[in-house]
């Protein structure tokens, strides 16, 4: 069940890319847009992860910090961040405790195929720590230009 607006995000400290660790109380102050996708270098996770990297300034300029997970390793992490010249940081939840936490390892069906997996979903935490909004099941491409709209009209 993903969570819900208003209630504390759950805490949390990941290795990105490099390896170095990373917590969601390291962006005090911040928002945080904290999207969860299914797998590095697929087709849709490409498109998600760039148009998010094209719009890394304008989120920036609204003190935002974008931070992508999945389950792929630190490796699978830095391979896709250099292949793709992405500016920001992908989280390795390779254990799934975070995409547990946030609701959004979930069962899916393809083709009548019942498996778990990531239902690709993103979260907007506010300066404070607190869930701001929750994005169910976006699509790749527009994800990064809906968000970044919402945090233009809401300041």
């Amino acid at each position: 069940m993903l969570l819900e607006v208003g209630t504390p995000a759950p805490a949390f400290t990941l290795p990105d890319q490099d390896g170095s660790p990373v917590s969601l109380s390291d962006f005090l102050g911040k928002t945080v847009i904290l999207y969860f996708y299914p797998r590095d270098n697929t087709p849709g996770c490409t498109r998600q992860a760039c148009a998010f990297a094209s719009l890394d300034g304008a989120f920036a300029e609204q003190n935002a910090v974008v931070l992508g997970v999945s389950k792929d390793s630190p490796a699978s992490h830095r391979r896709f961040a250099d292949k793709y010249a992405l500016p920001f940081r992908l989280l390795a939840d390779t254990e799934k405790s975070v995409l547990q936490a946030y609701g959004v390892w979930q069962e899916k069906k393809l083709y009548g195929k019942v498996s778990m997996g990531v239902v690709r979903t993103t979260y907007v935490i506010d300066e404070h720590g607190v869930v701001e909004k929750v994005l169910p099941k976006v699509k790749p491409d527009t994800n990064a230009a809906e968000l970044l709209a919402y945090l233009r009209e809401r300041t």
